[in-house]
């Protein structure tokens, strides 16, 4: 019996080392780097493969809340980058990697690191058309920040000689690859600041996307943006497309093309020229003509070889506005005169007192009234006014006993003490 208790099932055994696995540090977080095969999408978005090398392998998943987070789409024969944890699968005790990050190993990380600053500088907003620059039409001075041996310099100055060779080129010599190559062109852009140029070209010729990197480093992207000169960015061949080209006012597909959208081409200027000359000969002749043809007729015209006539007109408009401004006068006097005549007859200035006797009888009635009112007048007929501290009392409850009175009469006032006051 206590042989049988020696032996473990298998669950056991795989718990165990699980949590062999689950508990060392060293495997809950490892990086790996190899190559994908037996690649597997789930339809909920997890991600089933194998990672191996030359000479092992380790089943790999990736959860869909790790692999949205993608920005490439894995898939067999890549060669990724990974980190995640260890640990075993209890149902098959088969031992695997969770991965919770991947990469794209060797060019595939230059991509990334292209896509992340991308989004980056486009979302602060280096990119937006309102920060674009146009560029002159015809620039004196052109700065080149380029490497000074090369394809690229000899197109863009060849290009520039033959299409207009009176423009000034300065030249700022730089590194276009390698690790000091962004440091190098930063500094060339603010120094072409200092030269008051019309226009700035900055590029290289083709290459690898390693080659081509300098032109996709952050602080080349924020040079051209802040640079006050409007730019070019020429890198590379047409297909290529760096930082540089997102950011400058405008991207050419090579250094040729930069030149050629730098400066406008001689010839094509001068037959512009000679078309404007001709154009501009045409209308000043036309109008030469317009106006010969407006002097003849002003020299044949009527008025011109009759000009006493202007005056006869004049004359005859002249009458007949003092004709009707005498007329107008004279109506206005005759008016007067009727208004005049009109007073002199009237009624109230023939008889004037007649004006003022209404107002008289008027006069008389209120006399007539002031006296029906008159309290002498009732006085004169036997009647008396007692008052009370100069108040005329009207009724015997304002008084009482001991009050001293004023008993006026028509001719005189007496005094009086009240001793008793009887009411009827």
């Amino acid at each position: 019996m206590e042989e049988l208790n020696k032996y473990l099932s298998i669950t056991a055994l795989t718990r165990y080392l699980k949590y062999k696995f689950d508990s060392d540090d060293h495997l809950r977080n490892i990086y790996l780097k190899g190559e994908i095969s037996n690649f597997k999408s789930h339809s909920r978005g997890h991600f089933y493969f194998t990672l191996k090398d030359e000479t092992s392998r380790i089943s790999a998943i990736m959860f869909s809340s790790n692999t949205s987070k993608l920005i490439f789409k894995p898939e067999d024969g890549m060669k990724v980058l990974v980190r995640g944890k260890v640990s075993i699968y209890e149902p098959t005790g088969n031992y695997q990697i969770y991965v919770e990050e991947m990469l794209e190993d060797g060019v595939g990380n230059l991509y990334i690191a292209f896509e992340q600053l991308k989004a980056k500088l486009e979302k602060e907003g280096l990119f937006d058309v309102s920060h674009k620059k146009f560029l002159p039409t015809i620039p004196k001075r052109i700065g080149i920040v380029t490497a000074p041996t090369g394809a690229a310099i000899k197109d863009i100055l060849s290009t520039l000689k033959r299409r207009f060779p009176i423009s000034e080129t300065i030249l700022f010599p730089t590194l276009v690859q390698g690790d000091a190559a962004h440091t190098n062109i930063v500094k060339q852009i603010k120094k072409a600041e200092e030269f008051n140029l019309d226009l700035l070209i900055i590029g290289r010729g083709g290459g690898s996307i390693e080659d081509l990197w300098p032109f996709n480093e952050e602080d080349v992207a924020r040079a051209i943006y802040n640079c006050k000169i409007p730019t070019i960015s020429a890198v590379g061949h047409e297909v290529d497309f760096t930082i540089s080209d997102f950011v400058a006012d405008v991207r050419a597909a090579t250094p040729t093309g930069a030149a050629e959208i730098a400066v406008p081409n001689m010839i094509d200027l001068i037959n512009h020229i000679d078309n404007f000359k001709i154009r501009y000969n045409k209308v000043i002749l036309n109008k030469i003509d317009s106006l010969k043809m407006l002097l003849h007729k002003l020299k044949d015209s009527y008025i011109l070889n009759n000009p006493i006539h202007i005056y006869e007109v004049k004359k005859q408009l002249l009458d007949n506005y003092i004709e009707k401004a005498n007329t107008l006068i004279l109506n206005i006097i005759d008016k007067r005169k009727d208004t005049l005549i009109h007073l002199k007859d009237s009624y109230i200035l023939n008889n004037p007192d007649k004006l003022f006797e209404k107002p008289k009888n008027n006069l008389t009635k209120y006399i007539e009234k002031l006296e029906v009112l008159n309290p002498m007048n009732t006085l004169k007929r036997g009647y008396t006014i007692v008052k009370k501290e100069d108040i005329a009392i009207d009724n015997i409850k304002k008084l009482k006993v001991n009050d001293n009175i004023n008993i006026i009469f028509n001719k005189g006032i007496v005094k009086a003490n009240i001793i008793e006051i009887k009411e009827s």
